[in-house]
């Protein structure tokens, strides 16, 4: 604190706290903005990418993301065809198409690199569902 703090307590007083930790040496070291607690927040580690190309019809996965990380949709190649984004809670029973409301989400026809999901639910994963008619499609889904 640079600046006395002033009292405006009927008694006159004020407790203080303060928080600190080891210096090292065995002694305390007050937690100050010049030396604040040494904390780091760390992310889950990001699963491996799903990754590959084709030249035909495909369905690629399951890639399951790390919940409120955004998940990356990399398409690169000369083809001609579409590739859409599906979600499943049931280990790939069941391929939902990705929406937006109520509009299609995450659906391509050429080259993209963009954030196309951000996941809540643990578990769930996401595919790729390729229609490729001609050409070499190179695809990626990534954290």
């Amino acid at each position: 604190m640079s600046d006395p703090v002033p009292l405006q307590t009927p008694g006159g007083f004020a407790p203080v706290v303060a928080l600190g930790l080891d210096d090292g040496t065995g002694n305390l070291a007050v937690v100050t903005t010049a030396a604040p607690l040494p904390v780091q927040t760390t992310a889950p580690a990001a699963p491996p990418a799903l990754g590959g190309e084709t030249q035909g019809d495909l369905v690629a996965g399951p890639f399951e993301p790390v919940p409120f990380t955004p998940v990356f949709c990399t398409l690169s190649g000369d083809f001609t065809g579409s590739v859409k984004v599906m979600r499943s809670t049931d280990g790939g029973a069941t391929l939902h198409p990705l929406t937006a409301a109520g509009a299609q989400w995450g659906a391509f026809s050429g080259p993209a690199c963009e954030p196309v999901w951000q996941e809540s639910e643990v578990g769930a994963t996401l595919w790729l569902n390729c229609e490729v008619t001609s050409g070499t499609l190179t695809y990626r889904l990534a954290q």
